[in-house]
């Protein structure tokens, strides 16, 4: 039988996914600050859940401490020494309470996942990763006590007591001594993994403002999430483009605006150059995301694009998805250019408009929602 404090944390954890999937949405929309906190979990800000706890009757209904006067009467007593009212108007409405749990990395995944209706994704390259798993499913006899193992602690004292004829019936005391203590003990074994790479590009030109690199911070961390829970050890990269590409780190990826043109074809050139370098279709899975808010330096440019994605990019991804950001001063052409060409006959490509950040999940339902 479970410890009752087992069955209590249990339950903590399925009141707190429940807290948690309830107010995804919110989480999503407003940005709220996820923290990674390593070995895949995160710490994760949520409103406090009260405690049950007794209410006080109608204070009409009599009881201790009820007597003459009214309310609102002023209460009879010795009065402020200082003879003047306290400075101020009464606080309005409950304080902002807030907790923080931890959660780990596929337990936030399948949150994402229930909430959206999201497939598994069937991997499709050959490329295998070794990754260790640690799993405990032995029993040692040294270990730390975090790892004792109390019911075969107990088990071996009883036989020990037993062999040894000082196993009382009457006053059935049984205290392990140290040759009892048992531990659980991990098996280390290699698991083989599909490989897969992430490539992330963004437009950080001058109509792309705060609020559209936002959006895409936002919406990139549950895509990394969900992908990071179908596959282990993947790759990302990151480039940004405005009139010319380059490879950045996540950091600059996220904080980096730009102030000229945009020439789309200089990203997806730097993508099909880091395919080709470092990711072999047939072993690798291939997820390229391009967030933009539609603009492009020319129409000549466009058709370039155009057959970088129909000759180099899409042949050899999963899928190639494109998220265009609503900005005022972006004209949202590449998206009506790639709807006219592709939507009918490509099943590979996936376009979204993000028009807020309210958005941002029925965005990533459009990319994750077909499993590849």
């Amino acid at each position: 039988m479970d410890h009752p404090i087992k069955r209590d944390h249990s339950r903590f954890r399925k009141i707190v996914k429940g807290k948690i999937r309830e107010n995804l949405r919110k989480y999503v929309s407003s940005g709220q600050s996820i923290i990674p906190k390593g070995n895949d979990s995160f710490k994760v800000p949520m409103p406090s859940i009260d405690i049950p706890r007794f209410k006080f009757g109608d204070k009409s209904q009599g009881g201790t401490g009820q007597g003459q006067g009214g309310e609102g009467d002023p209460v009879e007593g010795k009065p402020d020494p200082n003879g003047e009212p306290g400075q101020g108007d009464a606080g309005e409405g409950e304080g902002n309470k807030e907790l923080e749990v931890d959660m780990k990395i596929d337990e936030l995944a399948s949150i994402l996942g229930e909430e959206l209706e999201l497939p598994n994704i069937e991997p499709k390259g050959k490329k295998q990763i070794q990754s260790t798993v640690d799993k405990y499913t032995s029993i040692g006899i040294v270990g730390p006590d975090s790892l004792k193992h109390l019911k075969r602690t107990y088990k071996e004292a009883l036989k020990r007591q037993i062999s040894m004829g000082s196993y009382d019936p009457n006053s059935p005391a049984v205290i392990p001594i140290r040759r009892d203590f048992r531990y659980r003990s991990s098996d280390t074994k290699i698991e083989m993994e599909n490989a897969a790479v992430v490539i992330y590009m963004m437009d950080v030109s001058g109509s792309m403002g705060d609020e559209q690199k936002e959006i895409v911070r936002t919406e990139s961390f549950w895509i990394n999430l969900w992908l990071k829970h179908q596959y282990k050890d993947i790759d990302i990269r990151y480039i940004i483009h405005d009139a010319t590409a380059k490879e950045v780190d996540e950091t600059t990826f996220f904080r980096t605006r730009e102030s000229g043109g945009t020439l789309i074809s200089s990203a997806y050139n730097l993508c099909k150059q880091i395919i080709h370098e470092d990711y072999n279709s047939n072993d690798w899975n291939i997820y390229p995301f391009h967030f933009s808010d539609g603009d492009n330096w020319s129409a000549d440019d466009t058709k370039y694009c155009l057959r970088l994605l129909d000759e180099e990019i899409i042949p050899v991804s999963n899928m190639f998805c494109y998220g265009q950001v609503e900005s005022r001063y972006g004209s949202g052409q590449f998206y009506k250019d790639l709807v006219a060409k592709y939507t009918a006959t490509n099943e590979k490509l996936v376009l979204s408009k993000i028009k807020n950040k309210d958005a941002i999940l029925d965005s990533i339902k459009d990319f994750l929602g077909k499993g590849k």
